[in-house]
């Protein structure tokens, strides 16, 4: 039986990254560092051929997906952007320490929200119609392997409410320029839209014989 291989990739680091910023919509590019770390991860590891790459809208998203897959074009998917931080976009913790929303929305409330921001309830809807539709393209049109570049809060997410084994969503975060790969088989899909998590990317070089 045929089955369906999706490998998704966190983002580099931008700047505001290292500064320990929330950037959710703000479009920064990969810094000098997180770009220099992307290229070397693609030296000394494997990522697995594709042939479709996806991509978030953002420029830290594209330029990972230009560095790991420089002969494919991404194709954006809008709603593969990053959770709307609104008023909290480009602060550090500190720095909202003084907030009445930030300990609700840092506790996790599913309708707690940044002012002028999303709230979780929202973004999980959000990313799990857009991953629906996806994956309906890719059965559609026999696309096997592809790579999702995107951001670790939505991998996390979307693994956390589709993938087996089940674990909680901070057990699915993953470093800058790693992933996941999963496995879909179409008629368990189908059923009970579920699919197997079964490797962490990129791996390292099978040694010849």
């Amino acid at each position: 039986m045929k089955t369906y291989k999706i490998h998704f990739i966190r983002n580099g680091m931008t700047r505001e990254n290292a500064e320990g910023r929330y950037i959710g919509r703000m479009d920064a590019p990969l810094s000098a560092e997180g770009e220099e770390e992307i290229l070397r991860l693609a030296r000394e590891f494997d990522y697995p051929a594709v042939q479709a790459v996806f991509s978030s809208p953002l420029k830290r998203c594209l330029g990972t997906a230009g560095l790991i897959y420089p002969e494919q074009t991404p194709i954006v998917l809008n709603d593969l952007i990053e959770y709307n931080f609104g008023s909290f976009e480009g602060k550090t913790p500190e720095q909202l320490a003084s907030s009445p929303v930030f300990p609700a929305w840092l506790a996790g409330e599913p309708d707690a929200a940044p002012p002028f921001g999303e709230s979780r309830d929202a973004f999980s809807a959000r990313i799990q119609q857009c991953f629906l539709m996806l994956v309906n393209g890719l059965l559609k049109t026999g696309t096997d392997t592809a790579a999702v570049v995107t951001h670790g809060g939505i991998i996390a997410a979307l693994l956390e409410v589709f993938g087996v084994p089940k674990q909680p969503m901070s057990s699915w975060l993953s470093p800058s320029g790693c992933g996941y790969t999963v496995r879909i088989t179409p008629s368990v899909w189908l059923k009970v839209f579920q699919f197997e998590i079964v490797a962490e990317i990129p791996t390292a070089p099978e040694e010849e014989d």
